[in-house]
């Protein structure tokens, strides 16, 4: 749902503040902005206070006109912007089902504490189970003009988030192309008979076998003052995926509602960008449909064309998301015509197993790309590791009877995720292009820090310091 909890500035702690955070060093310095009339550095050595980020001590004290209000002193660690997130979000998770927390702002990035400590506040329920986050979060001292933009930032990875939790019983590839409507921006929709009349052989085919027809959406941002930069973000946006007739295991499919989370980072990443002031022009495309088994669903052996041309072999339906990316990729290269290509996905299990599920992959043809979406990773906090487009490894996509093959048909390189970007390379043109793979980074299975167990809204973050940054 939309994050509840909302970030104001005040330039002073007020008086009559019932519940006041104030943040502290590992020398258990308080900040010197309030005059607490309490031997801090005493309760705090009392409690075994240390100072690391995240750290909370609570102490209650008197209020001037009476009765009891409490001061939670908060760790910020070293105060880089990684300690402050971990603090802003463990503040946020203490002060849940309170009215309002007063916070003596930290020093350095408070747009990162307050971005986690609104990230914290997310949750998805159907239903009202549970405790309601904190209403307000009123930051005395803080930049304006920071704390706006966590703001703007930690709804656009909330949306994203709501889109990929959705349950497929209401979301399909139609209900994809409704939201992306709701941006306000220029939006463009093929549906299933445009599709295959304009040759986007494989969104058709991954989309064949579902009672809910697949999608292709456009959605285009153009800056006020236009720039001389194009850019294209591509999503997948697989609305549930049972693996079609190459079928997943019961406990495999659990998650599958949440394989459109790359569409929906491109969707959030648009909606944000007029607010954020983007100084550049972003065309957002998310191929999306549903991949289900029936009888007329694509087989294994089946051969595609997409579109542009190229046949593709098909040995596993399950490894569908770069079937519907293919196409996407290929329109890009072809009609828009973009300076740079940038595609997301949670593509495949095998980049869980190398890189865990803290850290992002990217893949890129161009290192000064590569370098860009390293360094905002880094700065927003979802952080990308860059891995080898190994050109040993392309015979794994030779097919006896196509172009391609959307798999290795055996074991002899074993390397999932780094053949599935060869396999999107193909589709990119000779454009500096990137590929995302957030299937590790996608989904949580805990509900800690800014996450909760579902959608993370990996993406969104660093695509938007990416795009922001002049």
């Amino acid at each position: 749902m939309p994050i509840e909890t909302t970030a104001s500035v005040v330039a002073e702690v007020p008086d009559d503040a019932d519940l006041l955070a104030v943040p502290y060093t590992s020398d258990l310095a308080p900040a010197q902005v309030v005059e607490l009339h309490l031997p801090v550095g005493d309760l705090l050595s009392h409690y075994e206070a240390k100072g690391e980020a995240g750290e909370i001590v609570e102490v209650p004290v008197p209020r001037a006109g009476g009765g009891v209000g409490r001061v939670l002193f908060y760790g910020v660690g070293d105060g880089s912007p990684r300690a402050l997130r971990k603090a802003g979000a463990a503040l946020a998770r203490r002060v849940k089902g309170k009215d309002t927390l007063t916070v003596v702002a930290p020093g350095g990035d408070v747009g990162a504490f307050a971005e986690a400590a609104l990230l914290a506040s997310y949750s998805f329920k159907i239903g009202n189970a549970g405790k309601k986050p904190v209403r307000e979060l009123a930051l005395a001292g803080a930049d304006e003009g920071a704390v706006q933009r966590a703001q703007i930032v930690a709804q656009a990875v909330a949306l994203a988030r709501d889109l990929a939790n959705t349950p497929s019983s209401v979301k399909n590839p139609a209900w994809l192309a409704e939201r992306a409507a709701e941006s306000g921006l220029p939006v463009r929709v093929w549906d299933e008979e445009q599709l295959q009349a304009d040759g986007f052989g494989g969104i058709v085919a991954v989309g064949r076998g579902s009672a809910s027809p697949p999608r292709l959406i456009q959605i285009s941002y153009t800056p006020s003052e236009p720039v001389d930069r194009h850019v294209v973000l591509v999503g997948k946006g697989i609305t549930f995926d049972s693996g079609g007739l190459s079928l997943k295991p019961t406990d495999n499919m659990k998650t599958q509602k949440t394989d459109m989370a790359g569409g929906a980072v491109v969707i959030a990443v648009l909606r944000a960008l007029a607010r954020l002031g983007a100084p550049v022009r972003v065309t957002g495309l998310i191929a999306a449909a549903e991949n289900m088994p029936s009888g007329t669903a694509q087989r294994p052996s089946d051969v595609i064309k997409h579109y542009g041309g190229r046949t593709v072999e098909v040995l596993n339906t399950d490894a569908e998301g770069r079937l519907v990316l293919a196409d996407a990729l290929a329109y890009a290269d072809s009609v828009l015509d973009p300076d740079a290509v940038v595609d997301i996905a949670t593509l495949t299990g095998a980049i869980s197993v190398a890189l865990g599920r803290n850290v992002g992959a990217v893949y890129a043809s161009d290192d000064v790309l590569a370098k860009q979406l390293v360094d905002a990773g880094q700065a927003s906090d979802d952080r990308l590791w860059r891995m080898p487009l190994i050109e040993d490894y392309t015979p794994a996509l030779e097919s006896s009877v196509a172009d391609l093959a959307n798999v290795e048909a055996g074991s002899r390189f074993g390397a999932g995720s780094i053949t599935a970007a060869l396999f999107l390379r193909e589709f990119a043109g000779r454009r500096p292009w990137a590929h995302l793979d957030i299937a590790g980074v996608g989904r949580s299975t805990v509900d800690e820090g800014t996450l909760s167990k579902g959608a993370t809204g990996f993406g969104v973050r660093v695509l938007l310091e990416w795009l922001t940054r002049s």
